[in-house]
């Protein structure tokens, strides 16, 4: 168990990876904000489909010498872009992702092993690891949260009313592919910087868990988006300061505090449905 609970030298080790929490920070804000979108527009196999070609495109980046995370952003557009223009329809969504998610993760296999640098780096890109997260990182991950915050805040309610009612959207002039295909190139932004904190298999802890965790104990638009920013953050900051005694990959460690915090509104949906269920009797024979 102490390896892989341990809190020897915590103190010591917190100042290490400042950087990492920083950007653990960041990330959880922007995933917790985007999660009730992706969850409405019915998109969590899209973020996994996304982030295989982001995998692809930090892995040929790590292969040639490129930055990690320019490789994952350009992988990562360029999938949501191909998604947003093929799949107008679900199903054909669907299809579209079920090409490009082998096709990436192949490609990304690929140039992992013909990488003959430290393995340390191709086993991050798939699980992730504890970096210390330098500066320019920081400002690349900065600089996209900034465009992905301000692209969700203009386009948030016409997407909305578009996931909601499109036809009705659409007779009323609301742009629908054009949407369809900037919030997908949004999706793509925050999963490339996803990928560099939890690698590219376990991204959906960070975008669809902590929604879908809200989305038991609460219906209300505002209270949803403000408790998946919370579970995001401490699913995320928590897989951090957890991991770094045992020096094990990050994403074992945000996952289950993801998955945790799941069962617990899980639990508490449960309850609070118990009692309403249990109080309609009673009404009714008032009457």
């Amino acid at each position: 168990m102490n390896a892989i609970i341990n809190f020897d030298n915590f103190t010591a080790l917190v100042p290490l990876v400042q950087g990492s929490l920083v950007a653990g920070l960041i990330l959880g804000v922007i995933a917790g904000l985007i999660g009730p979108m992706i969850h409405a527009r019915d998109l969590s196999f899209a973020v996994h489909g996304t982030s295989e070609l982001s995998f692809a495109g930090a892995a040929a980046a790590l292969y040639l010498g490129f930055n990690v995370a320019h490789g994952a952003i350009v992988g990562s557009v360029l999938a949501a872009l191909l998604l947003g223009l093929l799949g107008a329809r679900s199903r054909e969504r669907n299809a579209a992702i079920g090409i490009f998610l082998p096709f990436g993760l192949g490609l990304g296999v690929l140039f992992l092993s013909l990488y003959k640098g430290r393995s340390s780096n191709k086993f991050g890109l798939l699980t992730g690891q504890i970096v210390a997260v330098d500066d320019a990182q920081l400002v690349t991950l900065s600089v996209v949260a900034v465009i992905v915050a301000v692209s969700l805040a203009i386009m948030w309610r016409p997407l909305f009313f578009a996931s909601v009612d499109p036809e009705v959207a659409m007779a009323r002039g609301v742009p629908l592919r054009l949407l369809s295909i900037a919030f997908m190139v949004v999706l793509g932004l925050t999963t490339a910087m996803a990928v560099q904190l939890v690698g590219a298999l376990l991204v959906l802890s960070l975008l669809i868990t902590p929604t879908a965790a809200a989305a038991r104990v609460t219906s209300n638009p505002v209270a949803l988006a403000a408790l998946s920013v919370v579970f995001a953050v401490t699913s995320a900051v928590g897989g951090i300061l957890l991991s770094l005694g045992p020096g094990l990959p990050i994403s074992p460690y945000v996952t289950t505090v993801s998955f945790l915090i799941y069962l617990l509104c899980l639990l508490i949906g449960h309850l609070r449905r118990g009692e309403g269920f249990r109080r309609r009797p009673t009404l009714r024979a008032g009457y």
